[in-house]
């Protein structure tokens, strides 16, 4: 099967004069000449010009998508990247999607859109954070989960988040102890199981893991250590979540 370079222009939506100079800056020869001087591509050329036309829109220029493909081994495996990359975009549009839906939805009921609902998709602040911890597959999961939440169920959520931080500060001013109780069923609330962690997959090792790593975070982070009026709030959140990692997982 071959296509005339006028079939393969309208085809790609691009320009016989575009396909003649990606063959003279060396990206994109025919796969072959015809005496009449026609130029003919097979699908490997067409499949090469799909990855062309693909790392064009991601914005890159002609140089660079030369240097891709003349230090790549195996075309499969750059199909793959372009798979990888096009899903992540597409997964960004369907965040962004969900934030317009969210800020519509509350300007038609009379509520004040949130900024961080408004903006999601648009900027995901702990991304880089989160995929470094946990991998990409956990930020995209319980990223998937807010995001596919309603306006209601989010403030819910976060109320019921900020109803627990007031509880661990009434606690750390009781003098409540990190192994008692009352301290480790605050512990077992804030382990709500999110898609994507290890503790809603099962992972005991790993959900041991994060466990404690959450709790030390509490301490050593100075985003997260204030949200317990002072040290000693934070500190018992920790020492309750290494109690509970160590006793109850």
């Amino acid at each position: 099967m071959e296509w005339t370079i006028q079939e393969l222009a309208a085809r790609a939506g691009v320009t016989s004069r575009t396909l003649r100079h990606y063959d003279r800056v060396g990206l994109l020869p025919p796969s072959r000449v015809g005496a009449n001087g026609y130029r003919y591509y097979n699908p490997t050329a067409v499949a090469r010009l799909q990855r062309i036309l693909l790392m064009r829109r991601l914005g890159m220029g002609l140089p660079v998508i030369a240097e891709v493909l003349a230090d790549e081994v195996d075309a499969c495996d750059g199909l793959r990247a372009h798979i990888a990359a096009l899903e992540e975009e597409r997964d960004r549009v369907e965040r962004q999607i969900r934030s317009v839906r969210h800020t519509l939805e509350a300007l038609e009921s009379g509520a004040e859109p949130r900024m961080d609902v408004m903006l999601a998709g648009f900027n995901d602040g702990y991304k880089d954070e989160v995929i470094s911890r946990w991998g990409e597959r956990a930020f995209q999961a319980s990223n998937d989960w807010w995001h596919g939440k309603t306006l209601d169920q989010q403030r819910a959520w976060k109320q019921a988040a900020e109803d627990l931080v007031a509880a661990w500060v009434a606690a750390a001013k009781a003098g409540v102890s990190p192994a008692s109780e009352h301290a480790q069923s605050l512990a077992a609330r804030r382990l709500s199981r999110i898609p994507g962690t290890p503790t809603a997959e099962g992972d005991r090792e790993r959900s041991i893991e994060m466990v404690e790593c959450l709790g030390d975070m509490y301490v050593d982070d100075p985003r997260f250590a204030g949200m317990y009026d002072d040290a000693m709030g934070a500190t018992l959140v920790r020492d309750a979540l290494h109690v509970y990692a160590r006793t109850r997982m």
